[in-house]
Parts: structure tokens; sequence; C-alpha cells
């Protein structure tokens, strides 16, 4: 008895079919109008039709983004707007977001980010420190201005103008800017050791009294953080003009110090406790079975960041021993690809070896290879359109209760570590 062919329903037209007798078939259904057959129960074939709205000028961003991004990156997006509004903007999730590239100067914290934060869609941040020094500028009521790339930087260079591609400002505006972070920094609360989240937290209140003295509204994405107990990380402290600004000042004595170790483990202490229902809205710790809450990520770029947002979880279970799976959804912008080995580019299903991704929840995972600029505007646009704020978590203000979660399971995993034998046998063995 012949073996049957592999390959599925003999009679459906493949390209790999009899080429003479499927040719045939198809003139012979369009000779009887019958035209052609429909996918029937093809399992490659249960996705959504592609069959656009018509696009009149009265649709909404949201209509826009539901109704015709239906393929490659449009599609991408359009299924990462779904996945953060009907899934990681659920009560019992924690989202952190992951600032890189020049977001800020190009005036998106104030259109995009704080909108977010204030509608409760966001609820820790890691930023790089350029970000942050660049969206002072505009709660100190300094202008930024819209250029043209093509423009001689020598010409620019000679007439005082500082560009970020498109975006012309005046050499003054840095000098105002590092003058407002060193009179502050001087200030008394700021002379002792902190988390770049407390300093961030401390330098948003002042930012925010600059705002309602020149009478400017709400432009900081600083003092947005700062009146909604949003924490704000760094990955890099020195990496900025603030860290800059740190570090002329610790030549005169000043005492301000930003401590790496607190931010790793603070940050980790923030997704413990997300998962662990400990930051719920109003601090109501979750009970019985399902007393468990879930993390999200939002990463716009890549970047440290993103590896100091996602190394919460192996400094959680590689380092401190603690029972966990991972975050449990994931959301990146980036337009970095991920065969170039960085970490920008690096994909979630590559992140789950790493225990930084549940692999449970992969499928909760969407990457759009999109310009962070585009991507933001039309992600928070959607999300506004289409969820309800959310109570604000003012996580800042329960930096103590989170940590103490993280210092409880520390302990009781058994964190001593086993002796260690005198240096001087080991170092012989190395060299």
């Amino acid at each position: 008895m012949p073996k049957k062919k592999q390959g599925g329903d003999a009679s459906r037209a493949s390209a790999g079919g009899p080429k003479a007798s499927q040719k045939r078939a198809a003139e012979e259904r369009e000779q009887h109008g019958h035209g052609a057959r429909a996918g029937g129960g093809n399992r490659f074939l249960r996705g959504q039709r592609i069959d656009p709205r018509r696009i009149d000028g009265r649709e909404t961003a949201a209509e826009l983004i539901e109704g015709t991004f239906l393929a490659y990156n449009a599609a991408r997006l359009r299924e990462g707007c779904q996945l953060f509004t009907q899934k990681m903007l659920e009560p019992d999730v924690t989202v952190g977001l992951s600032i890189t590239g020049a977001l800020t100067p190009a005036g998106l914290g104030m259109a995009a980010l704080i909108p977010l934060i204030e509608a409760g869609f966001v609820d820790w941040i890691i930023s790089t420190g350029a970000n942050l020094y660049h969206d002072t500028h505009f709660g100190l009521g300094l202008a930024m201005h819209r250029g043209n790339p093509q423009e001689s930087d020598i010409v620019l260079r000679e007439e005082g103008v500082v560009r970020i591609y498109d975006i012309f400002f005046d050499y003054d505006v840095l000098l105002s800017t590092d003058a407002f972070f060193r009179r502050i920094i001087q200030g008394k609360e700021f002379q002792r050791t902190m988390s770049s989240g407390e300093f961030h937290n401390l330098c948003g209140k002042y930012v925010a009294e600059r705002e309602r003295q020149l009478g400017i509204g709400q432009k900081s994405l600083l003092s947005a953080a700062h009146k909604a107990g949003v924490p704000i990380y760094t990955s890099s402290p020195g990496d900025s003009s603030i860290g800059m600004n740190v570090a002329a000042l610790a030549l005169d004595g000043n005492k301000c110090m930003i401590d790496p170790n607190a931010d790793v483990n603070e940050t980790a202490s923030i997704v413990l406790a997300a998962k662990r229902g400990v930051t719920a809205a109003g601090g109501r710790r979750a009970k019985g079975a399902d007393a468990g809450g879930r993390s999200g990520v939002l990463i716009l770029g890549g970047g440290s960041p993103k590896n100091f947002m996602l190394q919460t979880e192996p400094q959680i279970q590689e380092v401190l021993g603690i029972d966990e799976k991972g975050h449990d959804f994931f959301l990146q912008i980036t337009d970095a690809r991920p065969d170039t080995g960085g970490l920008s580019g690096a994909t979630p299903a590559e992140a789950v070896s790493w225990g930084k991704i549940d692999p449970d929840r992969l499928p909760d995972a969407v990457v759009c290879y999109l310009d962070s600029t585009v991507a933001l505007p039309l992600l928070t646009a959607y999300s506004l359109a289409r969820h309800e704020p959310r109570p604000l978590k003012r996580l800042f203000d329960r930096r103590e209760e989170m940590m103490n979660t993280l210092r409880d399971e520390y302990g009781r995993a058994g964190h001593e570590p086993l002796p260690s034998p005198k240096t001087d046998t080991i170092l012989p063995q190395h060299r």
C-alpha cells in the first residue's frame, strides 16, 4: 500500500503541487464564475483579513492604527499599542519605561511622556542623563528651535548655535542649565550620598518651582515625575551634563554623590515588589492565591537604560538567589538590528535565556522596528483614547517598603557566601 504523501490536503493548491492540474482547475473555476477557492481550514489563514477602512480624514489616531496598520512594522506598532492598553495597563501590572535617543529635545517629554505619567500609565523610569538634562531646558523656560540639518556646523559654532540633528538652540541654553544645576546641587539636602532616583526627585522639585515662578505650566518630565511620585533612574550618572556638573562641584568639596549600588538594588526592589503584588495603587497589597502582580517594560530605543531595566530580573534571580521567572510584558520600539550582537537590538526571545523575560509570557512581547519619535506619539494617543487613567502608584514614596521586601526575600534565600580561600593562594593560579 503506497504511503500517504506528506504536505496536507491534496486538493489544496500550493507551490509544491502538480502545476498543470492546478492551472486547469483554476481556469475551470474562472470559466464557471466560481473564482478562487477560499483558504478553508488552513491554520495559517486564520488571521484578520486585510480589508482596511477607507481613510477620509475624520478618523482618530486610534481608529487609523486599528483600521489601517495591518502589515509590516505598522502592524507591529498596532500590536504594541494593543499589548500596552489591553494587558500592560491592567491594575496589577507595574510599568517601567526606559528612554534613549534625544527624545526630550524634540519636545516628546511634554507631548507624550508627561501625559503617560499623569494618566498613571508609567510607574517608574530609567533614562539617559542627556534626556533629563535637555528636558530641564523647557522647565527653565529656555527655547529649542527647529532647524535645517544641512546647515554648516562650522557656521553654527561661529554663531553660537548648538545642533542636535534638526534641533537648534543657543549655546547659552547649556550655560544657563549648567548654572541652574550647580546652584541647586549646592543646597543642603543634596549634601549626601543618594540613588539617582532620589537625586532626580530633588531636581524635579526645583524645576517645578521654577516652572511655577515663570508661570509656564507643566513643561518638564522631571517636575512631572516629582509630582506623580514616579522615580527616575539613570544607568550612567556621569554620562551627561548633569553628572558632569556634579563631578565639577566635587572638586570644590561638594558632598553630593550618586550611588550606583543603590540604583541597582532599588530598581530590583521595584520589580520584585511588583511581582509580589506590593506595588498596587494606594499601597494595598494583594492577598490570597492570586496575590502576585506582574511587571511590564516599555523600551524606547535600547542602550544602557534598556539593559538596566531588564537586568533587574537577573539581579533578583542570579545574583540574589530569589526565585523568579522574568518580566511579564515586553514592548520595544527600536531601529537596532538583532544580528550585530548589540543589546539595543537583542530580542525578547534572547532575553529569555538570561532570565530577563518569563518564557511563558513570550507571546506578550512585541518589537516594533520604528523611530521612537514616530511611534511614541501614536502609542500615547492610542493608549489615552482606549484606556481610562490608572491610579498613581507613587513608587518613589514607597522605596523603603519595596527595599524591605527585597531584603526579606534575600535573607530567606540564604545569601551567606561560601568562605573564600586566601587571596595569595588564588592569585598564582591566574598568572
